[in-house]
């Protein structure tokens, strides 16, 4: 069967965008980003926008669901389920390729599992039921609904907590048919690089960011009134660089302890994708930069 998505996936620093603009550029494609840090404006280096990328000798290749909220809203796997439906059949019926292209594992999950994923809309009721309850009760009241959550920090933070419970209570009352969705046929590519060659890129990035203006990026970010708490919930570069900037740690220190965590990220992103094979999604891994392998394997199912 001929198919109508293509899906580029890999751990971080692992160059997806640099394989997928190439794809997009030579057929006709546009790319969808499945990163749930990139939807943010003005978090461009800690993020990996590399927005220079996209603009190539043939022309600019466009890209979607990047620079779309501002730092303080939030953004889950509902919000982009929703998104990605939409932008996949604005895609479509230009006639181009839609290329999902991203390590966010939840989220290339929720599109080619098909995720029930059910608007919740606010519940004064329930809000004020939970309202006076501990932290303690709220968190078990979560976990006995879900036993195995994606985000840890929704445990954390008592508006998310509640949030969370309010989703679940709706997903599992759901009843009759689901919402009508575009029909999908991806094929999925993932890029893998031998462990030790991961680490240097990532090294090489992570010394390239700081230059670029990494630990200037969170500063901003900072005065223009995203809390230190928020930060930290973005995760590793927002989250160390914090932590330097309220001396909590030395430059040296805050470097070293970074680039472990990258590499820890990296690991639970190969660990998750290995997770989605064994539930019966098939991705066909390309060993490195491989550029013309993935464009004759692409080239095969599109035809």
């Amino acid at each position: 069967m001929k198919k109508n998505l293509i899906v580029i996936l890999g751990p971080t620093a692992s160059g997806k965008t640099t394989l997928a603009v190439r794809l997009a550029s030579e057929f006709a494609g546009e790319i969808i980003s499945a990163d749930s840090r990139q939807v943010f404006r003005g978090m461009d280096i800690g993020t990996g926008k590399d927005l220079a990328q996209y603009k190539t000798v043939e022309g600019d290749v466009t890209c979607h669901l990047i620079d779309i909220l501002e730092p303080a809203a939030e953004f889950n796997v509902f919000e982009f389920q929703k998104r990605f439906y939409q932008t996949f059949e604005c895609i479509r019926n230009r006639g181009n390729l839609p290329l999902l292209v991203g390590g966010t594992g939840l989220y290339l999950e929720s599109v080619l599992a098909e995720y029930a994923m059910p608007h919740a809309r606010p519940d004064p009721d329930l809000r004020q039921d939970l309202s006076s309850m501990s932290m303690a009760q709220l968190q078990n009241i979560l976990v006995t609904m879900k036993t195995r959550l994606h985000n840890r920090t929704d445990l954390d933070d008592r508006e998310r907590l509640i949030r969370k419970i309010e989703i679940e209570r709706a997903r599992q009352s759901m009843s009759g048919q689901p919402e009508e969705r575009p029909v999908i046929h991806a094929s999925v590519f993932g890029i893998e690089w031998d462990r030790a060659i991961l680490r240097q890129r990532i090294a090489k990035r992570l010394k390239q960011r700081m230059e670029e203006g990494m630990i200037e990026e969170v500063r901003r970010l900072r005065l223009e009134g995203i809390s230190w708490d928020r930060l930290d919930s973005f995760g590793l570069e927002y989250r160390y660089v914090a932590g330097y900037l309220q001396e909590r740690m030395t430059k040296p220190e805050m470097m070293e302890k970074l680039q472990i965590a990258i590499g820890q990220f990296a690991k639970r992103q190969m660990t998750w994708f290995r997770r989605m094979e064994k539930k019966g999604i098939v991705i066909d891994w390309i060993s490195g930069a491989d550029y013309d392998s993935l464009r004759q394997k692409v080239s095969s199912v599109l035809r």
